[in-house]
């Protein structure tokens, strides 16, 4: 997958063509061309030659661009993964991921070269995300997405505001994506027009490690943004990381003193992915 950013990886149904030229346009990092849950059954095919139309005329400039198909087992599914083949997406989605057999079904049907993310919205999903992060080199899986909603529906919880009943699966996602060399991203929030969950929401997603949120809304984008993308303060840290350790004196240091404390390479490597997110200055 190409350097993308990714704090803002924004749902739009493919079958709707105003809001594929929308996106065109919005600042989210990510555009996830819908072909499952936003589409009716009877456009599933409409929808899936509008999103690899879409991809062929041009993409969506710096904005990564993300297909999520219908799920393996199903024919329509099916004829997703093998549409995709030869087209210029930076990764597809799979819904409703239960173990690593979905994601070898789905590898074989997609070829070697485009990756995949994956889905965790099942309690089958939760239970294997140990052995889905085992898989994941193998298997080019680079991403877990929460789907808090098929979640919360397929384990029979209460939501509260706080996503209490989610918070141990939360961090079952972060942890596995860790351990398997993947991003994570947290779950949508469907409460469109309410400003103060959605911040709530994303400085827990934050504070939990996801790397950024799904949303549903434009509307939704700038929180995210602001929330996952690092602050003027984190910058800041982080470039001095950078020059201190790339001051000749410091080339063969494993760890340096910075303003009273030690700074090891581990934190240059965090300082870097700090500057990566942050973008250009």
């Amino acid at each position: 997958m190409r350097p993308i950013r990714h704090r803002s990886a924004l749902f739009m149904p493919a079958s709707n063509a105003r809001a594929l030229e929308k996106a065109r346009d919005l600042p989210c990092d990510i555009v996830i061309l819908d072909l499952e849950d936003a589409v009716a059954p009877e456009r599933k095919v409409a929808a899936r030659t509008a999103a690899l139309a879409a991809t062929a005329d041009g993409g969506f400039g710096d904005r990564g661009c993300v297909i999520r198909v219908n799920a393996t087992g199903t024919a329509t599914g099916k004829d997703d993964l093998t549409a995709v083949v030869g087209n210029v997406v930076d990764a597809v989605l799979l819904p409703k991921v239960d173990g690593v057999a979905d994601l070898i079904d789905a590898r074989a049907l997609l070829g070697p070269t485009i990756p995949l993310w994956a889905m965790i919205e099942t309690a089958k999903g939760i239970v294997a995300l140990p052995d889905i992060a085992r898989a994941a080199g193998k298997l080019g899986l680079k991403a877990l997405v929460a789907g808090t909603n098929d979640l919360a529906l397929d384990l029979r919880c209460r939501v509260d505001d706080h996503r209490t009943a989610l918070l141990p699966h939360l961090a079952a996602i972060v942890a596995a994506a860790r351990a398997g060399g993947m991003m994570a991203l947290d779950g949508v929030l469907n409460a469109i027009e309410d400003e103060d969950r959605l911040v709530r929401d994303c400085l827990q997603g934050r504070d939990w490690g996801f790397d950024g949120k799904t949303l549903i809304h434009p509307s939704q984008i700038a929180a995210a943004n602001a929330t996952f993308g690092p602050d003027a303060t984190e910058i800041a840290w982080a470039e001095r990381v950078v020059a201190i350790f790339a001051e000749p004196a410091h080339a063969n240091r494993g760890a340096v003193r910075m303003d009273g404390a030690m700074v090891e390479r581990l934190h240059l490597a965090e300082a870097e992915r700090i500057l990566a997110l942050a973008g250009p200055r």
